[in-house]
């Protein structure tokens, strides 16, 4: 009875915004918190990423700085948030580590997040050659073109 009582309060306190712990141990917040690193060891300093720019050439450049830490994708997947600033930092910090398996994984999770900012934008001179239907209004030749 007392075991049920416990498990009812503590969802009272999550549902009226309490300072509930669940959750907030180390193995749940650390990705990879498996991985022992050797004594003495020092992660490279990586390019920061802030959520603008190419998300690809941030892995790239990224995956280019762990070439001396080895294969083992644990080891990648733990440094990474050291790369993320801003938004693409506030991005991975509300994810739950869990569900990234492998390297993959995440890295895919974090392009699908951020792969807009490679999308193709009109230039000027898309812009300067496009032409209203006659069937077409105005406002619907303004709204197709994405920027």
């Amino acid at each position: 009875m007392a075991e049920e009582l416990k498990k009812l309060t503590g969802k009272v306190q999550s549902v009226e915004g309490g300072k509930g712990t669940e959750g907030l141990n180390y193995d749940n917040l650390c990705i990879r918190s498996d991985v022992e690193l050797p004594e003495g060891y020092k992660p490279p300093k990586f390019e920061m990423f802030d959520g603008t720019g190419d998300p690809k050439v941030h892995l790239r450049t990224y995956c280019y700085k762990l070439v001396g830490v080895g294969t083992d994708e644990r080891i990648h997947m733990k440094f990474f948030m050291r790369s993320l600033t801003g938004d693409a930092l506030s991005w991975y910090i509300s994810q739950n580590p869990k569900k990234w398996v492998n390297w993959v994984s995440m890295a895919s999770d974090f392009m699908d997040r951020f792969s807009f900012n490679t999308e193709n934008t009109p230039d000027v001179f898309y812009i300067q050659n496009l032409k209203k239907n006659p069937t077409e209004t105005f406002r619907r030749v303004c709204y197709s073109v994405e920027v």
